[in-house]
């Protein structure tokens, strides 16, 4: 942990299950907080396009890879199953591990640390 980061107590481990996610404030900031089979991650609930709450999307979801094959023919993979979110403002999707937005690579939001302590889960900023 560097000198400048934050540790804030989320609550119970318990209160996040594994697949779901839910908004925490800490401070004046929201932040999504995502349990993906036992990992967890979290997002700012401030979607980059237009401000709109990223986080309060109802679930979060996978997304369709296309892969060209060297035979000319197009593969279809679902991928990312339970790692993507979609803003409900303007439908921008962002995988929630590395904040990286689907449609457009220069665009993403800041992943921050989350971490278990005992039966807490702790943000780091």
């Amino acid at each position: 942990m560097k000198a400048t980061d934050e540790e804030h107590v989320l609550g119970p481990v318990d209160d996040f299950p594994p697949g779901t996610h839910r908004v925490v404030t800490v401070g004046r900031r929201g932040y999504g907080v995502f349990n993906i089979d036992g990992a967890f991650y979290a997002l700012p609930n401030t979607c980059p396009h237009q401000a709109g709450p990223l986080c309060r999307a109802e679930s979060t979801t996978g997304v369709l890879e296309v892969e060209l094959n060297d035979d000319g023919t197009r593969s279809f993979t679902w991928a990312h199953e339970g790692e993507i979110v979609r803003c409900p403002w303007h439908g921008l999707e962002f995988h929630v591990p590395t904040g990286r937005c689907l449609a457009s690579p220069r665009l993403s939001v800041r992943a921050y640390e989350v971490v278990v302590d005992g039966s807490s889960l702790v943000l780091r900023r």
